[in-house]
């Protein structure tokens, strides 16, 4: 077995918890306080190549599946919370000296990336999947992936914070992703955190590998103070309404981010 998975094998041994209840608690996790007079709620936004952590804007690319096109009001900065990319940034630390690196798609996220993704494509996606559901159905389906956009102070999009981030692990030598058996933004249940985990035969080395990695991810990140989301095994986040809710802190630190 290679040093790099050698090193980190019992976070590849160690399952998922079932993270039902986590999809329950994140429920209406937008109406969660936000703590305004907290020190970190004014705190900086940084670029996270100041920290040497690799990334490149997903949304910002046209070879980017399952969209192929260049999202309008992306930006090819990927930006967060300085305490955020901190926090990352001794994630990915404890990653390098074993072969391994983070490797980030996406962390601030304009409202216009937002409003594109939840009311124009994936929307037109969930159109073609379910042709005969109302309206407020589709919304709810859109939504298990896609928050919904807002300029609200109160309930702000998790990407909007500087809070939320969506990342993997690669390869040092050649920046290869670890397989995670889906790709970045699979919107089925496929990407959900804990599918591998289920109570169903792996029958594959693939799937094996895939539940290993997911393993590997989930508990480097959750370490580090990062919640997980459980629908989406790429997206983590601290000080933000999701972070909250999920964590059982009384409030989040972070409103809307501003940056240039």
């Amino acid at each position: 077995m290679p040093t790099f998975f050698r090193e980190l094998e019992s976070h590849r041994q160690k399952a998922i918890p079932d993270l039902q209840p986590a999809r329950e608690r994140q429920k209406n996790y937008r109406g969660h306080p936000i703590d305004r007079t907290c020190p970190l709620y004014g705190d900086a936004v940084v670029d996270i190549r100041d920290f040497d952590i690799k990334g490149e804007n997903f949304y910002n690319r046209s070879d980017n599946p399952p969209y192929y096109v260049r999202a309008p009001g992306s930006i090819d900065r990927l930006l967060l919370r300085k305490s955020v990319a901190t926090r990352l940034q001794t994630v990915d630390r404890r990653l390098r000296p074993i072969g391994l690196k983070l490797h980030v798609h996406d962390a601030i996220r304009p409202l216009e990336v937002q409003r594109y993704f939840h009311d124009d494509w994936m929307y037109r996606r969930m159109q073609e999947k379910f042709p005969d559901a109302s309206r407020e159905q589709m919304i709810a389906e859109v939504e298990k992936y896609w928050a919904a956009p807002t300029t609200s102070e109160d309930r702000p999009a998790p990407h909007s914070t500087g809070g939320a981030v969506d990342l993997t692990i690669c390869l040092t030598r050649n920046s290869e992703p670890l397989y995670m058996g889906s790709i970045f933004d699979d919107a089925t249940e496929l990407a959900h955190t804990d599918y591998f985990e289920q109570d169903r035969s792996l029958g594959s080395f693939s799937d094996l590998e895939a539940r290993s990695n997911r393993r590997l991810l989930y508990w480097l990140m959750t370490e580090g103070g990062f919640a997980s989301n459980p629908n989406e095994w790429w997206h983590f986040s601290w000080g933000d309404q999701m972070w909250a809710r999920l964590s059982g802190a009384e409030a989040a630190f972070f409103g809307p981010a501003n940056y240039d």
